[in-house]
């Protein structure tokens, strides 16, 4: 139970390791954020809040007040009032869909005088708590179904919200919960059936499904001959569905000009050449069912649903970005998967474009701090938000990026530590939570600047101008900390 006498703190138990790559970070981020906004001709421009480093620098203050706030507040506080404070993070991040402020495309932000707020951020950190509260509870093991799915509606409710809102970015993040889960016992087949799927979705985004389908049945049929040897008969079935997916287009064409048809009927229909295979394949499954002679009878009907359904996703997913994605959301996907033919220098890879220019104009040891060419021309849209890693790559080069990631390496590794280390399973699981929320937005935003990953407007932890992320991850570290001063009382 809560308790208020458990709320004094000994601020030299606090994992200083993990306080000062915090304190370290944040001080990085005001400096790339002073550097993208400086203004020789009015040094001190900084200090006011109509400037983003001014802004920033009043959020930090904001924070370490915020920071002494949790850490005097008790240890049992966060863990017994965790779900109610996850269902008042729901009820903020609802707002914006009534009440909020549009901001590129996404209805996600309040606004609040000269300031804005993104109550996603804020759900982070109560998603961390309700997970960490529901996994710790008292028979909640994730060997029963129901738990599971308990478990994933914990973090998928703010991902629907935040769907609605059109911020796809900030719903992603949630997702990382699924390796707190993992962690907890959630059983491996469903990873790598998502891996598989997310290969396959990629694969239909950044090729003519038509093609992907057919690699998925030649691939169906090399296996199958090597698990069927003893029977031909399934050679030949398999063979000439591979052969019909490869070469159907061929052929169509052929008995079309036999016939004195219109072959543009078949270029204006290229999935044409899947409808004989498919059908082919149907009918053999169906046949597996009645015919008990069949060898290996339950592992072929088993492949070829595995086939069919990945097959089926392939294509849905190209639809659905294609055909149902807003046109900028589908051209951010293009120029990732397809850079060679969506390149559009002064159209959706603009910003991808000048953000690579940027990071390896660097070299190796930079250009020196405030003296970033690109930077101060504002080559890079959204540099102090978004593409802030592009300051770090041009003033600091190589050094400075290895620099950030060995930083934010040694972050992710302590708060691992003092996971660990942790008695109570409230504060494992709540540690492990915030490691895999940080994780996602380092990999993602570094990775979007450099080409690996599509923009979504993912900012980098710490070091991104923004009052909401640096107030979300205050809490997330100010909690840790607590908790972990405590670990020995929980």
């Amino acid at each position: 139970m809560y308790s208020g006498k458990q709320a004094n703190i000994d601020l030299s138990d606090l994992d200083r390791p993990l306080l000062g790559i915090f304190i370290g970070l944040v001080a990085i981020g005001w400096l790339m954020i002073f550097a993208v906004n400086y203004n020789a001709a009015d040094p001190f421009e900084f200090l006011s809040l109509s400037h983003n480093a001014g802004k920033q620098l009043f959020f930090i203050v904001v924070c370490t007040a915020l920071m002494f706030f949790v850490l005097m507040t008790a240890w049992a506080f966060w863990r017994t009032f965790g779900f109610i404070l996850y269902i008042l993070s729901l009820f903020v991040l609802i707002g914006p869909l009534f009440v909020g402020r549009e901001i590129n495309g996404a209805n996600a932000w309040y606004q609040l005088g000269g300031f804005s707020f993104q109550p996603s951020e804020i759900a982070k950190f109560g998603t961390c708590l309700a997970m960490a509260s529901f996994l710790s509870g008292t028979g909640s093991t994730l060997r029963t179904f129901k738990n599971r799915i308990t478990a994933v509606g914990i973090f998928l409710v703010p991902v629907l919200i935040i769907i609605l809102e059109k911020d796809t970015g900030s719903a992603l993040v949630f997702f990382s919960f699924l390796l707190v889960l993992y962690r907890e016992g959630f059983p491996p087949i469903w990873y790598v059936l998502g891996l598989g799927s997310a290969a396959l979705v990629i694969l239909g985004l950044a090729m003519d499904p038509i093609h992907v389908i057919a690699m998925l049945l030649l691939a169906a049929t090399a296996w199958l001959i090597t698990r069927i040897r003893e029977d031909r008969y399934w050679w030949w079935v398999m063979g000439t569905v591979a052969v019909l997916t490869l070469w159907w287009g061929a052929i169509s064409h052929w008995v079309f000009s036999l016939t004195g048809a219109d072959t543009a009927v078949l270029d204006n229909w290229p999935e044409f050449r899947l409808v004989l295979p498919t059908i082919f394949m149907l009918a053999t499954f169906v046949f597996s069912y009645w015919e008990k002679s069949v060898p290996r009878r339950r592992q072929l009907q088993i492949f070829m649903t595995v086939v069919l359904l990945s097959a089926g996703l392939v294509k849905g997913a190209n639809f659905a970005c294609y055909s149902l994605l807003a046109p900028h959301q589908q051209q951010r996907i293009r120029v990732w998967l397809q850079p060679t033919t969506a390149a559009d220098a002064r159209g959706a890879a603009y910003n991808l474009m000048h953000s690579k220019m940027a990071i390896g104009s660097g070299g190796f040891a930079g250009k020196g701090f405030l003296d970033g060419k690109m930077t101060k021309l504002k080559y890079v849209p959204e540099q102090s938000t978004d593409f802030i890693f592009c300051t770090v790559g041009e003033e600091h080069g190589f050094l400075g990026v290895v620099g950030l990631v060995v930083l934010f390496t040694l972050l992710l590794y302590r708060i691992s530590i003092i996971a660990e280390r942790q008695r109570s399973n409230f504060s494992r699981v709540y540690a492990y939570g915030v490691a895999g929320i940080i994780f996602i937005h380092f990999i993602v935003n570094v990775g979007m600047t450099m080409g690996l990953f599509p923009i979504i407007g993912i900012p980098l932890p710490f070091i991104s101008y923004g009052g909401s992320n640096l107030i979300g991850f205050t809490l997330m570290i100010g909690v840790l900390l607590k908790l972990d001063n405590h670990r020995n009382q929980a």
